[in-house]
């Protein structure tokens, strides 16, 4: 996907949805052998032996008749997974999904020509926006180019829930509302929302038929910082985007009926294009390396980050950016898209703008002030008193690690990611005794709507390999032999999850095509499945963000497990690792030491076999 990031072509964005295959419906003995052969890892031969008469039970009797009634659901839908997928993963969690469920990360352009410089934040905040907006255009025109797979169309639909888009909170389900239109559907919104101090400002991004130019934007925000810089601080509405998703309904619900104007305003940010955050109201915002930038950009201050919006791009005071993203609408891979187009453009004008710097007659930014009331007020201030209570049990890492990257690592003929994976597995194992269930990312994308598939990187032969690393009796040959199984499996997976023949998705469509009334299946409820990572009990959460300079995070699925993102250049693997501070056993810092001294421990080994 690097290459294809910023390319234009003749073809449409959104040419190719329309013909793009159905996700399929895999074959249920297919899913439950795959089911079977995860779970082994975590089982003692008698717990197996109960989960695979469980499992047969199940195919053999309930497990037919809701396999029948999803291959009926997936004749009409074109997407059978799509509307479950969203609805339960993100939209009914009643968390705080800005904590659990966002994901945050750094800007990648502090790596060139954008080192840190106090005071330097509106100019290159500016020049930023500025690419975002193009990128917007880009997408508005239909001229980003489709990315591939080999020849094959991926999806693009996820780029339309990039701008213009919102999460709204429900008592019971929140919703999304995308007022985004491409140039051929008719008009789309064009204006911005900027958060500084607790205050909200919003101003056009087009006047004339043209996107302002930096300079513009920089009169803007300039105009916008000295107020709030000499004024005092605003409300802080936007710490209720923190919330637990009914309390935050509640407040919002009681908000509009308090004021009518109250949901003119709101409807005002949410259909913004994105959200440009001012951070610079404390010390902390002003991080000085890629783990303080990224823990501030996933859980800084509340009062500066609207939670529901798809994308708000964050200014630290030393120029330094981030990025924080509702999960709900897209997946990672939509703002590395568009973070690479920005940092490319960025390393193309050497950081700087060429254009003209005269400013247009151009209106000035407007300030959107709540009506609020004691009880608002006093909600505002629980919100964040339970933010930061939550956050600062968040520990956060995000190094690089710099003795080698993707070149030496093919050289010996293995794929990147499989690579990192496995290490991952060695790294846990040595640090904890045993093996973790794990969920990696695997794209469908070549699917019309297709998102993600769980893909199980803990399988029965990666845990032989990590046995035999850390068995002494053990000899090189045995341990490469065990290696080469290992990836050889997780390759096979991973190409058979993007192929639509992944198994946990199946598996969470034969539950929800199950009527109601009827008790849950019993292969939901074995301790097997939770065990294993089923029902979102992962205890490593991983994903591979891809090859750019685009890194990020999210915070661990369990409490004793890790949030784990990693990318991959040439000549370094940056990963980025959370865990919960509260939880005595786990620590993202070991964790991070161990996995650098697994990579080693890999080359060594593969170089060892060649000899």
């Amino acid at each position: 996907m690097e290459s294809q990031v910023t390319d234009t072509s003749e073809e449409r964005t959104f040419q190719y949805q329309r013909t793009l295959p159905s996700l399929p419906v895999p074959a249920l003995d297919e899913s439950l052998k795959k089911y079977l052969d995860s779970v082994k890892p975590f089982l003692n031969q008698e717990e197996y032996q109960k989960t695979e008469s469980i499992v047969k039970a199940f195919e053999n009797g309930i497990g037919k008749e809701l396999q029948q009634k999803l291959l009926e659901r997936a004749k009409v839908k074109q997407n059978w997974l799509e509307e479950w997928w969203l609805n339960v993963a993100y939209l009914e969690a009643r968390i705080s999904t800005q904590i659990f469920h966002n994901f945050g990360g750094p800007g990648p352009y502090q790596e060139h020509y954008w080192p840190m410089k106090e005071g330097a934040n509106i100019e290159r905040g500016s020049i930023a926006v500025w690419h975002t907006l193009n990128f917007w255009e880009l997408i508005r025109t239909e001229k980003l180019a489709v990315h591939r797979s080999g020849n094959m169309p991926l999806d693009m639909h996820q780029f339309r829930m990039l701008f213009c888009n919102c999460k709204i909170p429900g008592i019971t389900r929140d919703s999304i509302v995308n007022y985004f239109r491409t140039e051929s559907e008719g008009e789309c919104p064009s204006h911005l929302i900027v958060l500084c101090r607790g205050r909200i400002f919003t101003f056009d991004a087009v006047h004339d038929g043209h996107i302002l130019s930096p300079p513009e934007i920089s009169r803007q925000l300039a105009y916008i910082q000295q107020r709030c810089c000499n004024e005092p601080e605003g409300q802080g509405l936007s710490a209720l985007t923190s919330e637990e998703r009914t309390r935050w309904a509640q407040t919002r619900d009681y908000l509009i009926h308090l004021d009518p104007r109250n949901l003119s305003l709101l409807e005002k940010i949410q259909s913004s294009v994105f959200t440009i955050c001012l951070d610079e109201a404390s010390p902390q915002a002003t991080p000085e390396n890629y783990t303080e930038v990224t823990k501030l950009a996933l859980a800084g201050d509340p009062t500066v980050r609207w939670g529901d919006k798809s994308y708000n791009f964050i200014v630290f005071s030393n120029g330094l950016f981030g990025s924080l993203c509702d999960h709900a609408p897209f997946d990672a891979m939509v703002v590395v898209a568009l973070c690479s187009y920005i940092d490319d453009k960025v390393i193309e004008s050497e950081g700087r703008w060429k254009g003209s710097d005269k400013v247009r007659d151009i209106p000035w930014p407007e300030e959107l002030v709540f009506s609020l009331d004691s009880k608002i007020q006093n909600d505002i201030a629980d919100a964040k008193q339970r933010y930061y209570k939550q956050i600062s049990d968040i520990q956060l890492v995000n190094y690089a690690f710099t003795s080698f990257g993707k070149s030496l690592i093919k050289k010996q003929k293995l794929h990147p990611d499989t690579f990192v994976q496995l290490a991952l597995q060695l790294a846990y194992h040595k640090l904890h005794g045993h093996p973790a269930s794990c969920y990696e990312t695997a794209m469908t994308r070549r699917f019309y709507h297709g998102r993600t598939e769980t893909m199980r990187p803990c399988t029965v032969e990666a845990v032989e390999w990590c046995k035999s690393m850390l068995d002494p009796d053990c000899t090189p040959r045995q341990r490469h032999h065990c290696l080469l199984k290992a990836v050889s499996k997780h390759n096979k997976l991973m190409k058979e999850c993007e192929n639509g023949k992944g198994f946990d998705r199946h598996l969470f469509g034969l539950l929800l095509v199950k009527d109601q009334s009827l008790p849950v299946p019993e292969l939901f409820l074995d301790p097997a499945f939770s065990r294993s990572g089923g029902g979102g009990n992962f205890v490593l959460s991983t994903s591979l963000v891809g090859y750019t300079r685009v890194g990020g995070v999210v915070v661990p699925m369990v409490h004793h497990g890790y949030g784990f993102f990693y990318r991959i250049r040439d000549d370094r693997i940056v990963v980025a690792c959370s865990s919960w501070i509260s939880c005595s056993e786990t620590d993202a810092e070991k964790l991070c030491k161990n996995l650098f001294q697994s990579f080693q421990d890999i080359i060594q080994l593969t170089a060892t076999a060649q000899l």
